[in-house]
């Protein structure tokens, strides 16, 4: 019964993946096909961030190398804006040097994964951010649920 709780919870939460090539964007919804996600794909940083605001993701999946805007200033432009920098970032790249790790988490990424992408590996750094998130929001709604009971306390 707790694994099905877990599935219909899990059915809620949308991730964004950020990828040029769309083949990537078929193995990671195929890995993670069994754990019932809102997946939507988008091929560049450009389009991810015209589309952030109607997508509402719960996490993102970015890769580093890609034409016009990379990764690094995706999540750069992410973390920058108030209303999106709670949202945790998993760099996804080829890449996997000390540098590039560095690079990325100096950029604002919260995590890093390698291709060729492990199944095991990603759904437990999807699931570890889904639960930061989680946590974020609940903590968001509990200060404007004191915020209100102090403005309602104010007005009495």
């Amino acid at each position: 019964m707790a694994n099905s709780q877990n599935q219909a919870d899990h059915k809620k939460l949308r991730i964004l993946i950020i990828d040029d090539e769309e083949s990537i964007f078929e193995v990671i919804e195929g890995l993670l096909l069994r754990e019932g996600y809102d997946l939507t794909y988008v091929s560049s940083g450009k389009e991810a961030l015209n589309q952030i605001e109607e997508i509402q993701p719960d996490a993102i999946l970015l890769d580093l190398m890609m034409p016009e805007m990379d990764g690094l200033e995706t999540c750069q432009q992410i973390k920058a804006n108030q209303r999106w920098c709670h949202i945790p970032i998993i760099m996804v790249t080829a890449l996997s040097s000390k540098e590039d790790l560095a690079r990325s988490l100096e950029a604002g990424a919260d995590d890093f994964l390698s291709k060729p992408i492990n199944s095991i590996e990603l759904r437990a750094r999807v699931r570890s951010m889904l639960r930061i998130k989680l946590q974020y929001d609940a903590l968001a709604a509990t200060q404007r649920l004191r915020t209100l009971n102090l403005f309602n306390a104010f007005l009495q």
